[in-house]
Parts: C-alpha cells; structure tokens; sequence
C-alpha cells in the first residue's frame, strides 16, 4: 500500500512541477508592459508593411519619385562636422534625364526645361544637391523635397490678369512715359540754359 502511495505522490508531484514550469514559461512570455503597443494602441495592426503605389489619374503629380529612376550619388560634404565630415559620404547628389523621365508627364517635363533650364546640364539631367545635415537620409529626403517642390511649382498656373488690373497698368505705363518726356525737356532745357549767348553783329 505504502509503494501505490508513493507512485501516486510522486505522479503528483511530476505533475504539479510541470504545471509549476509551464505556468512561469507561460507568464515570463506573456508578460507586457503597461507601455506595450498592444496596451497604447488596443485596436492596431501592429504588422508592418509596404502599401502599393496605386497612382491617380486625375492627379498630375501625387509626390510619389521612383528611386530606381533617378541617379543617388553621395559624396564628402564641406564645411564644419568634424570627423564625421571625412569619414561619410554625406552630400546627395541626384539627378536624372528630364526628356526620357517615363514617371512625368509631358506637361511637367517641359514646364520644368522651361522655368529650371538653368539646373539642367548640356546632357539633358536635372541636377539636385543637397548638404543640409551631416545625415546621408536627411539629405537624400531633403533632396527629394526639393525636387517635389520644383515640379509643383512647374505645375502652377499663373492666373489671368483681370480687366482692372490690365487698365491700371496701362495708366501707369502712360504715367511713367509722361513723366519720363518731362525730365527729359527739363534736362534739355537745363543744358539749353548752360550755353553761351549767341553774339549778335
């Protein structure tokens, strides 16, 4: 009897240790945090992911750049940063061919050799540089910004003049081209008035 109770005590005992273990397993990695994602955001997907570029037709340009097609090169940056300076490659040059850029329209592309012929090199690129921070990302994203905000601007209408607006510069256009006739008599009067008399015999 007493070898029955001492299997039963120890099948027990197995049993309770490997509720024991099991238990603290189960708690050790199950515990969170009060200031865990699940708790500050209950109702969240917390799976990151990519979402798919979907472009909109009505839209002329959503502010989406393809990177695979546009030029990134880094290069040393100028001026103060110490070390860093000539250990990373900070400056983001950027660049790419405006005439075979498939990503804008046609619109864009000749609004932007229009208004920014002066970025452009003789090869047909549209260079964009930046040195904002000692950060190579800061840069890149700082770049791209510039070159958003240079095809939205390329993408304003300039509006149309109104009929009082073109009457008042007509008005000041012909006011300004009196007063101009008027300093000129005055100027060709005052070297009038420098010369000498005319003798008279």
């Amino acid at each position: 009897m007493n070898l029955v109770r001492r299997q039963c005590l120890r099948i027990l005992q197995s049993n309770i240790n490997s509720q024991n273990i099991s238990y603290s397993l189960d708690r050790a990695f199950s515990f969170k945090s009060a200031f865990s994602l699940e708790n500050l955001y209950p109702g969240s997907k917390l799976k990151l992911y990519t979402p798919t570029f979907v472009p909109d037709p009505k839209v002329k340009f959503s502010g989406y750049i393809p990177l695979d097609k546009v030029k990134i090169t880094y290069s040393s940056s100028s001026g103060p940063g110490g070390q860093n300076v000539n250990s990373v490659n900070t400056k983001v040059d950027l660049r790419f061919q405006v005439e075979s850029a498939t990503w804008l329209s046609m619109e864009i592309r000749t609004k932007l050799v229009e208004q920014f012929k002066n970025k452009i090199n003789k090869d047909g690129y549209l260079i964009i540089k930046s040195d904002l921070t000692r950060s190579q990302h800061l840069n890149l994203a700082d770049a791209l910004e510039k070159l958003r905000a240079m095809i939205r601007v390329a993408l304003v209408v300039p509006p149309q003049p109104s009929p009082e607006s073109k009457e008042k510069k007509r008005k000041n256009l012909l006011r300004a081209a009196r007063e101009r006739l008027h300093e000129k008599r005055l100027h060709s009067q005052i070297k009038k008035n420098r010369q000498a008399p005319a003798a008279e015999f």
